[in-house]
């Protein structure tokens, strides 16, 4: 088909992991692909490799979601190029292991613009066409994190998270009813580089592997889900236990097995 007869997609975070994850799936269901991160060596390779596997148009913009003008920049982007978003998949994302103020407040500040401000600016910035075209798709990564109480260490990960699902839940509920389908995913352990960047892969390794799924496997339950209209996905068994374990315990007794079972994964400062 021609480029303009294809659905496109827009996945953030594409240039590995659980992005990448996403463009290899959503490439295989026959979607054109806007792919952003910053590595833009990676997004390029990937892309051609997508584009000759699957036939679909694949184009790499590069940017840093840190930045406040970054939605307007990629949508921009795939404006000029005569597309629109028919898919957008929220998954940047990165963590902060040690304690808040530890770091600079530049790097807490891009955490939020990352994970919040700009995710919330994308789904703000495709929606009105989405629901003049009668239809869309959203997909925001959120975590099982979104879950849980707020430890030591990752200061601002469980907060950002749970806006993320509940920020789903209103879009359901706002734009369900006008075609738009929107899908949280809570992934639990998954193997990607995002331990070997916050500093904390070795003890992630130590972790027992049942614990773990593969990013092609969080992305397959989550199409599967989206597909079905669930809001809320919480791939794998064992993170579904879990999930509903920290809805029903009290508060306090979670919070003190999760400040003893966390404090391997927080950085000192």
């Amino acid at each position: 088909m021609p480029p303009a007869a294809r659905p496109l997609a827009l996945v953030t975070g594409a240039s590995s992991g659980i992005g990448e994850a996403f463009a290899r799936a959503l490439a295989a269901r026959g979607y054109d692909l806007a792919l952003t991160a910053r590595r833009a060596d990676r997004l390029e390779a990937l892309g051609a490799a997508l584009a000759e596997a699957h036939g679909v148009e694949a184009f790499a913009i590069p940017q840093d979601l840190a930045l406040a003008d970054a939605p307007q920049a990629i949508l921009g982007a795939i404006t000029a190029r005569g597309r629109q978003v028919d898919m957008l998949v929220n998954n940047a994302g990165f963590s902060i292991a040690e304690s808040f103020a530890a770091v600079p407040w530049e790097r807490q500040r891009d955490f939020l613009m990352t994970l919040v401000v700009n995710a919330c600016g994308l789904a703000h910035g495709v929606i009105p066409g989405m629901v003049a075209r009668g239809g869309g798709r959203i997909v925001n990564v959120a975590s099982m994190a979104a879950f849980a109480p707020g430890v030591a260490g990752h200061s601002l990960y469980p907060g950002a998270k749970s806006l993320m699902l509940t920020f789903s839940q209103a879009l359901d509920a706002e734009y369900g009813p006008r075609g738009l389908k929107v899908t949280a995913v809570c992934p639990g352990f998954t193997i990607t580089e995002f331990a070997a960047a916050n500093g904390t892969a070795e003890v992630m390794d130590a972790s027992p592997r049942r614990l773990f799924q593969t990013a092609d496997q969080v992305v397959a339950a989550t199409l599967k889900a989206n597909d079905a209209g669930r809001v809320v996905i919480i791939p794998g068994w064992h993170n579904a236990l879990a999930a509903a374990l920290l809805r029903l315990l009290p508060m306090g007794l979670t919070r003190a097995i999760l400040m003893r079972a966390s404090a391997k994964y927080h950085l000192e400062d």
